[in-house]
């Protein structure tokens, strides 16, 4: 999968994006899946992320990159241009060869850049998950991407990790049926069935 996760991470960002563009003003203040975090919320911090993972993959390790940013005037114009950003930084020359700082994650190393892609890339699955649900939409990605996001959704860590302040993830859910994003969701702690 090395070779291949930027542009399966592309296709997850893409897909974001064109969720985001369908966000109106009104929608901005609906909850989401993530806990506590409005649209506008999670806009802002899917974007936040797109310039700290930016930074990473030029060796920035500097845990300023990844404060809170405003949206400004224009969230979803704020948030286009973030993706946009995190895309050509991804596409540069020997990106995968190179270690991403990730202080928001851990201060003790780096990771390759493959795996940090990775933990980018089932950001924006279930984060693309997350913005549909909330705005009561479906999001539909290909079999190649979702058989990919449900490998590395299989390899988070479990146990105690998810339960600790600011953790990406919570615990795993119970499922059974459903899709393969439905799967995923729920291993990474989303209910599939997100309001009920």
């Amino acid at each position: 999968m090395n070779e291949r996760i930027v542009a399966l991470d592309a296709q997850a960002v893409r897909a974001s994006v064109e969720l985001a563009d369908r966000v109106r003003p009104a929608d901005l203040s609906r909850p989401t899946p993530c806990l506590g975090w409005t649209v506008y919320g999670l806009l802002a911090h899917m974007a936040t992320q797109h310039y700290g993972f930016a930074a990473a993959s030029t060796g920035d390790g500097d845990l300023a990159r990844w404060k809170l940013r405003s949206l400004g005037d224009d969230p979803v114009a704020s948030y286009r241009a973030s993706a946009e950003h995190v895309m050509t930084a991804f596409g540069a020359d020997g990106v995968l060869e190179r270690m991403f700082p990730l202080p928001e994650f851990t201060s003790a190393s780096a990771f390759p850049g493959a795996q940090a892609i990775s933990f980018h890339f089932i950001d924006y699955v279930v984060h693309s998950w997350d913005l549909a649900k909330a705005l009561g939409l479906e999001v539909d990605f290909p079999p190649e991407l979702l058989d990919a996001a449900l490998a590395v959704a299989r390899a988070v860590p479990g146990g105690q990790a998810r339960l600790a302040p600011g953790a990406a993830f919570a615990p795993a859910l119970p499922w059974s049926g459903g899709s393969r994003l439905d799967e995923i969701v729920a291993i990474l702690g989303r209910s599939p069935s997100w309001p009920s």
